[in-house]
C-alpha cells in the first residue's frame, strides 16, 4: 500500500481488480480546500487511458511488478518466446501483451518485460532500434532530405515514413514509441 502522495510515473496500481500504470501525475494545492493528485492512468491489459483524481494522502494499492531484461528468441503460434538473460528461463508472452512492440522486434533483441505474479504485463523496447529497410521506392535525381517522405518497409515488416533519398538495404534508426525515422546508421 502507498498513499496518493507517493505516486510516480511507471508505478502500477491495483484498482477495482485491474492493473493501471501511472502515465502522468500532478500534485495540486488549491488556495481553498484540500490538496489532491490528478493522474492519467493506462490499463495494463487493454491500453485504455483514463483520468483519475485522488485526494491527497488517500491509500492506493500498488501491484508488485518485477522488471527484467529478456531476450526475444522466436514466435510460437500466438506467443512470443523470451529468455531471461540472468536465469535463462524461457517464458511465452501473448501477442496482446507484446502489442505494437512487435513492429520493431527482431530475434535476439533485448526488451524489458514487466511481470506481475509471474504473468507478463508490459513489453518495453529501447527508445530506438536499428533496422534494415528491405524495400522502398527508388529515389529520384535531386531528392533532398528536406523534400518530403515516402513509405519504407523494415526487416520486421513494419512500414515507416523515410526521407526521399533513403534507398533499400539502408540501415536506419527508428523511434520505437511512435515509429518515426531518426536517421541513417553508418556501419
Amino acid at each position: 500500500m502507498a498513499t496518493s502522495n507517493d505516486l510516480k510515473n511507471g508505478m502500477v496500481l491495483k484498482i477495482d481488480g485491474n492493473l493501471w500504470a501511472v502515465v502522468e501525475f500532478q500534485h495540486v494545492k488549491p488556495g481553498k480546500g484540500g490538496a489532491f493528485v490528478r493522474t492519467k492512468l493506462k490499463n495494463v491489459l487493454t491500453g485504455k487511458v483514463v483520468d483519475r483524481t485522488f485526494n491527497a494522502g488517500v491509500k492506493v494499492e500498488t501491484a508488485t511488478v518485477d522488471r527484467r531484461d529478456m531476450q526475444y528468441l522466436y514466435r510460437d503460434g500466438e506467443d512470443w518466446v523470451f529468455m531471461d538473460t540472468v536465469s535463462y528461463d524461457q517464458i511465452p508472452v501473448p501477442n496482446t501483451v507484446v502489442g505494437d512492440s512487435a513492429k520493431f522486434l527482431l530475434e535476439n533483441q533485448v526488451a524489458n518485460i514487466s511481470m506481475n505474479e509471474g504473468v507478463p504485463i508490459i513489453v518495453e523496447l529501447p527508445a530506438s532500434v536499428e533496422l534494415m529497410i528491405t524495400y522502398t521506392e527508388p529515389g529520384l535525381q535531386g531528392d533532398r532530405s528536406t523534400g518530403g517522405t515516402k513509405p519504407a518497409t523494415l526487416e520486421t515488416g513494419a512500414e515507416i515514413a523515410v526521407p526521399l533519398f533513403i534507398e533499400s538495404d539502408t540501415k536506419v534508426k527508428v523511434d520505437t514509441r511512435d515509429g518515426s525515422y531518426l536517421g541513417r546508421v553508418n556501419d
